[in-house]
């Protein structure tokens, strides 16, 4: 899972339902843009449709909405740095300085923080890292 893909993803969803709403539309669509024009009017459509299940799934109580639009911008911005990976530095660039500082306090922790799990048993290992981990073990 790519931890910026996830950030900007979560951070879309979360201004959904703000009133920051139209600045954070205008940063996707802004993003979009650079490099796929022809792809602006279905991302426009996607985020108005997202808004309003966003606005309706919180009216009710219900969280797994936002979740599955998550996971559905998680892959299609991860589909747009594959297909073009000199993007990343413009996403996280907009994720820092234009979706982050627009978000509610109690969602800016969701898309900064980094939360790991990991359950061992027996003689089993975990290793976890937000970056890069290099591992060197000689033989046992």
């Amino acid at each position: 899972m790519d931890a910026l893909t996830l950030a900007a993803a979560s951070a879309v969803v979360g201004t959904m339902a703000t009133q920051a709403w139209e600045q954070a539309r205008q940063a996707v669509v802004g993003f979009w843009q650079q490099r796929h024009p022809e792809e602006v009017p279905a991302v426009i459509a996607e985020l108005a449709h997202g808004r309003t299940q966003v606005i309706e799934a919180r009216s009710v109580g219900d969280s797994s909405v936002e979740e599955e639009l998550i996971g559905d911008w998680q892959r299609k911005l991860r589909r747009l740095l594959s297909t073009d990976p000199s993007l990343r530095a413009e996403l996280q660039r907009v994720l820092d300085q234009e979706l982050t500082p627009l978000l509610p306090a109690a969602e800016v922790a969701r898309v900064t923080s980094i939360r790991m799990n990991a359950r061992v048993s027996g003689r089993g290992r975990a290793y976890m890292s937000a970056r890069d981990m290099t591992i060197n073990e000689g033989p046992s």
